[in-house]
């Protein structure tokens, strides 16, 4: 096995090229490994980074006639931004997806998507066969049960890609707080989507402008 470490392999946005799969209604009518509302919210957060920070996303369905569009919450990130549709199960056998990534010219290749076990599963395999370097998020995937989901980790993990949720890829292509370009972008990710994490903020910030009592009489 190969080991992650070191500086340069953590995730740089210059570097990064998002591709989210099947994030579709009759996926997510099967997925049981997630509560569903968490799923929807943690993909979307991960796709309003991916638009904050630069990063270029691919978003892509399978028959999507069938099996429902890409949920309104990330296609309303990329408004007119094409979804590439499929017929294959696997997302890397689909030459248009990858000709897509491809033409970014990013080296650092993360996915997320329904399912797990199988949609991510596949294309996160074979991307790694060739060369790519592959991060899944996992908090916005989900899949048929907790063992499929577990199981599709440490599958991936075996063939040599890295695991992360999405506050931890945020965190890793924001880096240093000194860097205040997306300051304002993370904040209002950790609002709406980072739950207790984010209305701590807000107290904290209402707390630190709310004048000091004075002294009892």
């Amino acid at each position: 096995m190969t080991f992650r470490n070191g500086l340069s392999s953590l995730l740089r946005p210059e570097d990064s090229v998002l591709v989210l799969i099947d994030h579709q209604p009759f996926q997510l009518a099967n997925v049981n490994s997630h509560d569903p509302h968490l799923v929807v919210n943690h993909a979307t957060a991960l796709a309003k980074a991916a638009k904050a920070y630069g990063v270029p996303t691919i978003l892509t369905s399978v028959i999507a006639e069938r099996g429902g569009l890409i949920f309104p919450q990330i296609t309303d990130v990329f408004p007119g931004q094409e979804v590439i549709d499929r017929t294959f199960i696997n997302t890397w056998e689909d030459r248009k997806v990858v000709d897509a990534v491809k033409a970014t010219g990013r080296k650092q290749l993360i996915i997320a998507g329904l399912y797990t076990e199988i949609c991510v599963a596949m294309p996160v395999i074979q991307a790694l066969g060739e060369g790519w370097d592959v991060t899944v998020i996992t908090d916005a995937c989900g899949a048929f049960s907790v063992e499929a989901h577990q199981v599709a980790i440490q599958r991936m993990i075996a063939a040599g890609a890295n695991m992360m949720t999405w506050l931890a890829l945020v965190s890793e292509w924001q880096r240093d707080h000194a860097r205040t370009a997306h300051v304002a972008e993370f904040v209002e990710l950790l609002k709406h989507h980072a739950a207790g994490l984010g209305i701590a903020f807000l107290w904290e910030q209402q707390l630190l402008n709310t004048p000091v009592p004075g002294k009892a009489a």
